[in-house]
């Protein structure tokens, strides 16, 4: 069994007064594209999000095709890691894949692909660029991940990488990044002109 967790909490600030989690990339909002690329490698979806944002949320992912559980940001303005720890505490899956609301070109193969390489380990992080580490990219063993931003968090860090380093994790190179996806699985989407130019992309 596999969970998904896609991080959706943020306040996106650059692009604008809409929440970019639900906004409209072709037709479809931005998190239901995330979730519906990773559906046929998880078997569970969790969303974290802040309170306010459960209804669109659950709007937007209404009708999807695996049990969806939504993970509500108890302290407010903590960042990211902050968000990954309440969406892996979540699971109820030895390992989850963690991704950002706002990936829509995820490859799945490559999810696949870290889970396998996660197996036995804390963590399968992706590597690429000039040594870039992918973090909201990432299939983590969800407990140990979870406490990992725990103690992140309590001694003050909020660096999303942190708590990785504490971890039992492998890296997934460029290279081998490259055998099962291209480097647009990382992309993200900021303002109102990436998501244009995204939706240029899918026609």
């Amino acid at each position: 069994m596999r969970t998904g967790v896609i991080i959706a909490g943020g306040y996106s600030t650059r692009f604008g007064d809409e929440d970019k989690a639900v906004a409209s990339l072709a037709g479809t909002p931005l998190v239901r594209r995330v979730a519906d690329r990773m559906s046929g490698v998880i078997d569970v979806l969790v969303v974290n999000c802040r309170p306010e944002q459960t209804d669109a949320l659950r709007a937007a992912l209404d009708g999807y095709d695996r049990p969806m559980t939504i993970a509500e940001d108890t302290d407010r303005d903590e960042g990211p890691m902050a968000g990954i720890m309440t969406g892996l505490r979540a699971a109820e899956t030895e390992y989850a894949f963690v991704a950002a609301c706002d990936m829509p070109f995820l490859d799945p193969a490559l999810v696949d692909r870290l889970f396998e390489r996660a197996g036995g380990r804390d963590a399968a992080v992706p590597q690429v660029g000039d040594g870039w580490f992918q973090p909201t990219h990432a299939v983590y063993r969800a407990s140990a991940m979870a406490d990992a931003c725990e103690a992140a968090l309590a001694e003050g860090s909020h660096k999303i990488i942190d708590p990785l380093f504490t971890l039992d994790y492998v890296v997934v190179d460029e290279d081998e990044v490259r055998e099962y996806a291209s480097l647009d699985t990382f992309e993200n989407i900021n303002t109102p002109e990436e998501l244009a130019r995204a939706a240029e992309r899918l026609g």
